[in-house]
């Protein structure tokens, strides 16, 4: 997914949560056949850990003569994690990568020094109606290891921890929660987790990230007193412990968060970098065609765009 322009809509009435530091109301972007809620980066806020962009996709049903077609186009400087709850995607890079990721099922891909990608609707959903929903976020790379070879790896839902609780149960996808490990590959303190909360179920989420947040997907959710709606971001002032409730007809939720990095990123289209100057160069590289092709997908790309 590219970067779209726009204003950030403006919240509401103020919360009474001191714990609450931003309350981001997401951009939605129409991309002709389903919509997509961009929450980071923001004017409030840009990063929260190594999370520099977060999408949800959908929920949405594609009509047998839609597809999704995201042609091949390049990253720099991150890993893009591709999380869905409904739907399939078909994913090929410049690495020869070429599979199918389903519900629960995780893609890292980590550009690193480059790599360029496509995100497809399967043939075989393609002339049928199908549905798609997920999450798309971007995460950083540390300093040392932004200019790494690139690499993917897939981890299937199978192989995710996961924990329940009274009226609370969750997937821990990336990182360490409730004494539970991801075995997805973590590059600097990562926090990303699936919770489902039952109506009034309570449920700690504790300071043990420098930078935490959570992203309501459906339902509603209570935070000290106040309730917030599906597709609000909140970000969670550091150190302070908080206790999450269930709205009325409970709510899906994710987790997400880490440490700080080190130095300020700069993003433009789907580079991320601590330095203008490799933006730039990787602006240059696309242009000129230096980047690697998608075996199997090598007739379209996305052009650079102009600005």
């Amino acid at each position: 997914m590219s970067f779209f322009p726009g204003d950030d809509p403006v919240a509401g009435d103020a919360f009474s949560c001191s714990a609450i530091e931003s309350l981001i109301i997401p951009r939605t972007s129409d991309l002709g056949n389903f919509e997509v809620r961009r929450a980071l980066p923001s004017r409030r806020r840009r990063l929260v850990g190594p999370f520099i962009f977060f999408d949800r996709m959908g929920p949405a049903l594609l009509r047998a003569d839609q597809a999704l077609d995201v042609q091949p186009h390049p990253h720099i400087g991150l890993s893009t994690v591709t999380y869905l709850f409904d739907g399939q995607i078909k994913h090929r890079d410049s690495l020869g990568t070429e599979l199918v990721i389903k519900p629960g099922d995780i893609n890292l891909m980590t550009a690193g020094k480059g790599i360029v990608h496509s995100e497809r609707t399967p043939e075989k959903l393609r002339g049928h109606p199908h549905s798609i929903s997920g999450l798309q976020t971007w995460l950083a790379l540390p300093d040392r290891l932004e200019e790494m070879d690139p690499e993917f790896t897939h981890t299937e839902a199978a192989s995710m921890p996961e924990f329940s609780a009274e009226g609370a149960r969750g997937r821990v996808v990336i990182g360490s929660f409730e004494g539970l490990a991801s075995p997805v590959r973590a590059f600097s303190d990562t926090l990303y987790v699936d919770l489902t909360l039952e109506a009034g179920a309570r449920f700690p989420f504790p300071a043990k990230q420098e930078e935490r947040a959570l992203y309501i997907l459906s339902g509603s959710l209570g935070v000290a007193g106040d309730r917030f709606a599906a597709d609000q971001l909140l970000v969670f002032r550091p150190g302070d412990a908080i206790t999450l409730e269930g709205g009325p007809e409970g709510c899906h939720i994710m987790l997400f968060g880490g440490a700080a990095l080190n130095s300020p990123r700069h993003i433009w289209w789907n580079f991320v970098s601590s330095s203008r100057e490799r933006i730039e160069k990787a602006k240059e590289e696309w242009r000129t065609g230096r980047f690697d092709i998608v075996p199997g997908d090598e007739d379209e790309f996305v052009p650079l765009p102009q600005g």
